[in-house]
């Protein structure tokens, strides 16, 4: 087991709880996808995961480690493993298409080394690969403000590879593309998945998107887990548990 999350919730300080005692597993080499609506909760366990956001209670274990009893060292370590990619790329636009990738060594490097982008001629070389890996090899110096959106995930998803992750966060990575850049992105994650056993936890919105990708989906709503189950398992009637409030249900 790589992931499991036991019992965690969170409370804003505007009162919005977006969790409520949220427990699941994911086995390495696993593509799972999380559905539900707006709202729900996704983007909120994604976070808790890497402990961007801290969960108020519970445990978010990794490799078996609780990342929520980490000191900074601890949790700057197991963070390397886990890869996060985000739904408007969170790229330097700036920066050419190389050194945005580049920029998954950083949490190996120290301060110093990272704000002088100091790499090696290996760390160069992977990062060339790893585009090429991605189709992009031939945008290598261009600036990232220059590429279209399904580029620019893309980009994201080599920064992700760059950090040598066990896992990757995909937070809503198609829902700002068109459906065609939309099946190129999933196509290059689902490959990661089975060509390098990296396991995936991806949110989305495209129920069919999620039927079609993962081994498994989890639905969630109101900040509770309704549906975890394989995906031939989820019907009709589970996706209205998962998006219809309990108003509309009534």
């Amino acid at each position: 087991m790589l992931l499991t999350v036991k019992d965690i919730s969170k409370t804003y300080s505007n009162g919005k709880q977006a969790l409520k005692d949220v427990s699941f597993s994911v086995h390495k080499g696993e593509f799972v996808s999380v559905i539900g609506p707006s709202g729900a909760g996704k983007s909120t366990m994604l976070r808790c995961i890497n402990q961007l956001v801290v969960p108020d209670k519970g445990e978010v274990r990794f490799n078996g480690i609780d990342l929520m009893k980490n000191n900074k060292k601890q949790l700057r370590k197991n963070r390397c493993k886990i890869g996060m990619i985000f739904q408007h790329y969170n790229l330097v636009s700036r920066l050419t298409t190389i050194e945005n990738v580049l920029h998954g060594r950083l949490g190996y490097k120290s301060s110093l080394s990272g704000s002088l982008g100091q790499y090696t001629e290996d760390e160069k070389k992977q990062a060339f690969r790893l585009l090429k890996r991605v189709g992009l090899d031939k945008f290598a110096y261009t600036r990232c403000d220059e590429l279209s959106g399904g580029q620019k995930q893309r980009v994201g998803i080599a920064r992700a590879l760059m950090q040598e992750p066990e896992l990757i966060l995909c937070d809503e990575p198609i829902a700002s593309l068109d459906p065609k850049s939309s099946k190129v992105v999933m196509d290059y994650l689902k490959k990661i998945t089975t060509e390098m056993n990296i396991t995936c936890l991806v949110n989305l919105h495209q129920v069919e998107v999620a039927i079609n990708y993962s081994d498994r989906i989890i639905g969630v709503t109101d900040g509770r887990i309704v549906f975890d189950n394989l995906p031939e398992h989820l019907d009709s009637e589970q996706i209205n548990e998962i998006y219809l409030s309990k108003e509309l249900l009534v």
